[in-house]
């Protein structure tokens, strides 16, 4: 009876053995051929083959690209079942000529956006700076209370008490005098506020979907892929993007805000109005498989910027806000200037930054001394001194939190939106990018940096080498886990 019983159990090891490491030696062999960064590649295949069981589990979960198959689908092509490619069956196409480029007073700028998009700038647009909550969220409701035909709102948290409460109130009283009003949640971001605006959107009356929802049933785990644009398009004659979130966390003159968040939103008329509805509207396909009507643009070309809309994310689009940023930074003259909530770039963006200071360049970043997110703020300063080191200047500014996402180059170039110059927004995320060319408004910008840095204080060598052993090691160890950070 012994014998049988230890033949049993041999038996059934070697079955548990074999399946671990047949399911272990597809995953490595994914995360292989698929992982376009060498050193994911490596750390996926280290936890795969150390973590049993768990490690395949952990990279089903986290490490595969399911979005970009749906992707492909909704631009009408088919994807094979296994694809070895690098996303695209051929290079990019060569980019068209742009009328506009000559017309600016460095066309070196735009011309990285050209090539990297294919796509030329939109001229006659009228852009306008919204600080905080306080000037975004009533510019936002006296629009939806003008609208007369339609729409859509995108954003990545979407609260439902404060200020939120009023938005939802104002698009329901839109639906009920026949506005087509839809509304996109990020499927994770929706969450945090366990759904309550979901349910709040629906009840009114509003049509309210998530993108990409996690679910158990059917399976769905792809928390890393999210939706992070935050627009919002009315009646295609007036939209507004950026970083704020629908939260009361943006209204930061409010006493009883414990979290006050700073940010800068934009509000649009002119061309850029219809190219943003047009990204709205691909995201409510990738969500719904539901075509949206495009509403016709207005005529009047309202103002003096030219702008182009520049769609990320783990699809075809994957890499196009990063190789922008640093085609941008190596064609700068004179002045760099970024104001980020979080900063993990990567290598090939670090070095752009680190040889534009040294052709003489003035490169300042502009960081907040505490985020809400403590552990992106350890893996940072264990990076920081690779920028000091060649008179990169580093600036963390006190509270409220700063969330602005803003990108200025020689005063006349401005890169606004919803990304963060870390891995999750240009690998993993979603993201929006408008590439403005306003003189007036890049200076009124800067001055608002300036105004910022004014207030905080410098990173320095000295200041990161002083730090305790166990900062460090904290730091450093955050810092392995920046890709998911």
């Amino acid at each position: 009876m012994g014998a049988n019983y230890n033949e049993v159990n041999v038996l059934l090891y070697w079955i548990i053995a074999t399946v671990h490491f047949s399911i272990a030696l597809l995953a490595a062999l994914h995360a292989l051929l698929f992982k376009r960064d060498y050193r994911a590649s490596l750390g996926w295949i280290g936890i795969i083959i150390v973590f049993p069981v768990a490690g395949p589990l952990l990279y089903l979960l986290f490490g595969i690209n399911r979005i970009r198959a749906r992707a492909r689908l909704v631009s009408g092509r088919d994807l094979p079942f296994l694809e070895f490619s690098h996303g695209r069956s051929e290079p990019l196409p060569a980019p068209v000529e742009d009328p506009l480029e000559a017309k600016l007073p460095e066309p070196r700028l735009a011309m990285v956006g050209r090539h990297v998009t294919g796509s030329i700038l939109l001229g006659g647009n009228h852009i306008e700076a919204l600080f905080n909550g306080e000037q975004f969220y009533p510019r936002l409701i006296a629009a939806i209370h003008s609208a007369r035909e339609q729409i859509t709102l995108s954003s990545y948290l979407f609260s439902a008490h404060g200020v939120a409460r009023e938005i939802i109130d104002a698009l329901a009283a839109a639906a009920r005098r026949g506005v087509a009003v839809m509304v996109l949640i990020d499927g994770v971001g929706a969450w945090y506020s366990l759904r309550r605006a979901v349910r709040r959107l629906r009840s009114c009356g509003v049509r309210v979907t998530t993108f990409n929802p996690p679910s158990l049933l059917p399976p769905s785990f792809a928390l890393n892929l999210r939706n992070h644009r935050k627009i919002a398009v009315v009646d295609n004659e007036i939209a507004f993007f950026g970083g704020i979130n629908i939260d009361q966390r943006h209204l930061v003159t409010d006493p009883d805000n414990p979290t006050p968040t700073e940010d800068v939103h934009f509000a649009a008329h002119g061309p850029l109005v219809a190219a943003l509805q047009a990204m709205l509207n691909h995201d409510w396909w990738m969500a719904t498989r539901e075509k949206l009507p495009m509403l016709p643009p207005p005529e009047e070309r309202p103002g003096r910027a030219a702008c182009r809309v520049i769609a990320d994310g783990p699809d075809e689009s994957l890499d196009f806000l990063s190789m922008t940023l640093q085609g941008v930074f190596a064609s700068a003259e004179q002045s760099i200037s970024i104001m980020m909530p979080y900063f993990l770039p990567a290598r090939e963006m670090l070095a752009a930054l680190q040889t534009a200071a040294l052709r003489g360049v003035q490169v300042r970043i502009l960081l907040p001394e505490r985020s809400n997110l403590r552990v992106v703020d350890w893996a940072t300063r264990n990076m920081l001194w690779e920028l000091l080191l060649w008179r990169v200047e580093v600036y963390f500014k006190p509270a409220p939190f700063a969330h602005s996402k803003l990108v200025v180059v020689d005063d006349q170039y401005v890169l606004a939106g919803s990304a963060n110059l870390d891995p999750r927004s240009l690998r993993l995320n979603f993201e929006l990018g408008v590439e403005i060319f306003d003189v007036p408004l890049a200076r009124q910008l800067v001055a608002h940096i300036d105004a910022c840095i004014a207030e905080s204080r410098p990173a320095s060598l000295a200041e990161l080498d002083g730090r305790p052993l166990w900062k460090r090691i904290r730091d450093a160890g955050a810092w392995l886990f920046s890709g998911y950070l």
